[in-house]
């Protein structure tokens, strides 16, 4: 056990909002075991980007981590040229360039899609009937699991997450997360003649063209997934509430003073979808007057550094005119998030200024409340909204 002092929570007020003890450790703790979690929180922003960095001291290679050992061993769990090797075979599929040539037609094709539908009905809870449905029929295209079912594609990625943040060891969410984990094997399994008879710019076809070892493209399919579903679905039900929530950030976009980009780094800022990436102590060491013991669990709390006070005058407010550059929203060094350029893309590029456009007058539903949770990933679980209905079918123009 590390030697860094003892933080105790209550592990659901800190699932329901983990800012003020993360302010607090920042203050007082700013390393600090929590019991509760059986881990070494680093929770300040300086503190998590020099430490990402020492995979030597800091390795995201975890033989018996939650994560390997629920869903295989992917490319973010590995460090050094192993790690680097995997990401080249995998980044193609992702990298600005196809983002641009590819997927931004696509993404821009299944919002009109879902927008079609909603524009008619006047009400919806926009996680349940836009962020999720979007986030998921894109990442179809991306994986090139075209035969998955988009609530699939929520329900086994929101498992898997709960499965490797249960480090509470629950049997029923451990249970779902090998469902998930297993439904995704099959449609893998569907796909695989398909995408061998027929070449894309999907993952699979990509991983597979490659040569990676089919083990590893079924763990990092599941990668995929797991951040790719919840972290775009977050961010875009996130940035629409903040936007509607707080009329003046709204009026900075409309007037041209500010960007979608910067609503959406913004919001990564502010409520992290991304809210910690675990660690695995390599070898002895000593960091900030801690000693850590070789194979100790360490969390890098990525919600805290994006409000660490050294760095973000007033961090607890939403403000798009902020300088964001130090925030880590996608984490730093060698596993940056190789999908940084499609989420920026679905987000900024395509949901955003979409759904403004089609639903000009959309407005919080102020008889219902927006709830909002997690800290290991972090986001709504409802946003409930109305607007004028559309008169005519509902189909876009153009």
């Amino acid at each position: 056990m590390s030697t860094a002092q003892h933080y105790a929570i209550d592990p659901q007020a800190f699932w329901s909002d983990p800012y003020p003890d993360l302010k607090r450790m920042r203050a007082d703790t700013p390393i600090a075991f929590v019991p509760q979690l059986g881990a070494t929180l680093f929770t300040r922003r300086d503190d998590i980007f020099v430490c990402e960095k020492n995979v030597a001291a800091f390795s995201s290679d975890q033989p018996g981590g939650l994560m390997n050992v629920l869903m295989g061993q992917n490319m973010m769990r590995k460090d050094g040229d192993t790690h680097l090797n995997e990401r080249k075979q995998y980044y193609p599929a992702v990298s600005v360039k196809t983002v641009r040539a590819v997927w931004k037609d696509q993404f821009e094709a299944h919002a009109n899609d879902i927008l079609d539908v909603l524009e008619t009905k006047g009400s919806a809870d926009l996680v349940r009937d836009y962020a999720m449905p979007l986030s998921a029929q894109s990442l179809k295209s991306i994986t090139g699991l075209t035969n998955m079912r988009m609530q699939d594609m929520d329900a086994w990625s929101q498992a898997m997450i709960d499965g490797i943040a249960n480090y509470g060891g629950d049997a029923e969410i451990e249970k779902r997360c090998h469902a998930a984990t297993a439904g995704i094997d099959a449609a893998i399994d569907d796909m695989l003649p398909m995408v061998r008879a027929h070449p894309d710019h999907s993952l699979l076809s990509v991983m597979l063209a490659a040569g990676m070892p089919m083990e590893n493209i079924r763990a990092n399919i599941k990668l995929t997934i797991s951040g790719g579903q919840n972290e775009p679905r977050d961010a875009i039900a996130g940035c629409i509430f903040a936007l509607l929530k707080y009329h003046d950030q709204k009026a900075l976009v409309d007037g041209g003073e500010a960007s979608w980009k910067q609503v959406f780094e913004e919001y990564c800022r502010w409520i992290s979808p991304i809210g910690m990436s675990p660690r695995r102590v390599a070898q002895q060491c000593e960091f900030g007057d801690v000693h850590f013991e070789t194979n100790e669990r360490v969390f890098f709390m990525f919600g805290s550094a994006n409000r660490d006070e050294t760095h973000f005058e007033n961090p607890d407010t939403f403000d798009v005119l902020r300088d964001t550059r130090k925030s880590m929203p996608f984490g730093a060094g060698p596993h940056f998030c190789a999908g940084a350029a499609a989420s920026s893309a679905l987000v900024a590029e395509v949901a955003l200024p979409m759904i403004f456009d089609r639903l000009p007058d959309l407005a919080l539903d102020e008889t219902r409340d927006v709830n909002i949770g997690g800290w290991a990933f972090r986001g709504l679980l409802n946003l409930p909204v109305s607007w004028h209905e559309a008169p005519g079918t509902g189909k876009h123009n153009g």
